[in-house]
């Protein structure tokens, strides 16, 4: 469930625009006489949008020490690697662990540390496939740079990819957020990039399956 404005949502609110509006699609074809399989494939996608929006709760493990998956998804890359050119933080190469997530994963991304919101940085770029490693430098992104409370400089990229074409943020700069906390949204398919130091030791690998706000992706020195 989705938490905004002190409210909960089962599915999240950027969901009913685009269902309502196949919703009404769907109606003026059933009222038009369409055809039972345009009619069917219409409220098929008018449900499949309400699906892809989801955002069920989950039970994040509360340490200062780990590092939670942002994204659902696929760890497609374990690597060391600069952070975006935009973000302000040192020129040093960090430990670097991308998610991608296709079309059928959960796409609310969740914070992996607990600490403070130093930037947020949004850039326009291409929309290449997310899962190429080109994608982080060449796509449309918004960067995360957050203050953890263990001390570290944690940074998230959302990436967008083929079909997503747009990135939505829910906090801003100074905000105080915790381990596992709802902060963005990606729609249609796209890819996480979190930034490291270089001493965090990893505990996924390349292929893993994990889970926003729930699954490790490596321990905090």
């Amino acid at each position: 469930m989705s938490k905004q404005n002190n409210k909960t949502y089962f599915i999240h609110p950027e969901g009913w625009k685009f269902a309502g509006v196949l919703f009404v699609c769907s109606m003026i074809l059933l009222f038009l006489s369409m055809g039972i399989i345009i009619v069917s494939i219409s409220f098929f996608l008018t449900f499949f949008v309400l699906w892809f929006f989801r955002d069920p709760e989950r039970n994040t493990p509360q340490d200062p020490n780990l590092i939670i998956s942002s994204a659902d998804g696929k760890v497609c890359l374990i690597d060391e690697a600069y952070p975006p050119k935009e973000v302000p933080v040192e020129a040093e190469k960090m430990k670097r662990i991308c998610v991608f997530m296709n079309v059928f994963n959960v796409h609310v991304n969740r914070s992996p540390v607990q600490g403070v919101v130093e930037h947020i940085i949004y850039k326009k770029g291409q929309f290449l496939n997310a899962s190429l490693d080109k994608a982080s430098d060449k796509n449309e992104r918004s960067s995360l740079v957050l203050n953890s409370d263990n001390g570290s400089k944690i940074v998230v990229v959302q990436i967008a990819g083929l079909i997503a074409r747009r990135i939505l943020s829910f906090i801003s700069s100074n905000y105080q957020i915790n381990q596992g906390e709802r902060f963005g949204l990606i729609r249609f398919g796209s890819r996480v990039d979190i930034y490291m130091p270089l001493d965090a030791i990893e505990k996924c690998e390349v292929g893993d399956k994990v889970v926003a706000g729930e699954s490790i992706l490596a321990t905090l020195k």
